[in-house]
């Protein structure tokens, strides 16, 4: 079983503290990981390499709420500018990474602390102590899914 195919069991399975949402098409989740404050990925539900393997009106729907995700993301935590990447080089298993990022917040890593979040060292990026875990880790995911709520009281 993939990596994402086991942490999806988890949140099915009540076990995964970093599980914020359900979608039609997929799991809202933090990122274990929060160099990038608000780090949050979204996880196709089913096992799927590409999206291009998905029927089109699912895969429509499945960028939409990708889009909503990263919507909120940037609203929750306040972002300059997002980035948005699906690479499943490591798990072929369809996810997207969606940071939100700050002006500088590559230090020195950036041309004028400028460049994608990759140019940051992963043993940085996914250092020990950028674990988040506990109070750090609902706090998180409470503010995102007040977002959520806003959208869903506005519409």
């Amino acid at each position: 079983m993939c990596l994402i195919c086991e942490r999806i069991e988890w949140i099915k399975q009540n076990e995964n503290p970093y599980f914020v949402k359900e979608l039609e098409t997929g799991y809202v989740v933090i990122g274990d990981h929060q160099h990038f404050k608000g780090y949050t990925l979204f996880l196709y539900k089913e096992h799927v390499t590409e999206l291009h393997d998905l029927p089109l009106l699912f895969r429509n729907q499945h960028l939409s709420e990708m889009a909503d995700v990263s919507e909120l993301v940037s609203e929750a935590f306040f972002a300059d500018k997002i980035n948005i990447e699906s690479l499943g080089n490591g798990d072929s298993h369809l996810h997207w990474h969606i940071f939100p990022r700050k002006s500088g917040d590559l230090g020195d890593y950036g041309r004028n602390g400028k460049g994608p979040v990759w140019w940051l060292p992963f043993d940085k990026m996914y250092a020990d102590e950028k674990c988040v875990k506990g109070q750090e880790l609902e706090k998180l995911k409470k503010r995102l899914l007040a977002e959520f709520e806003n959208r869903k009281k506005n519409k």
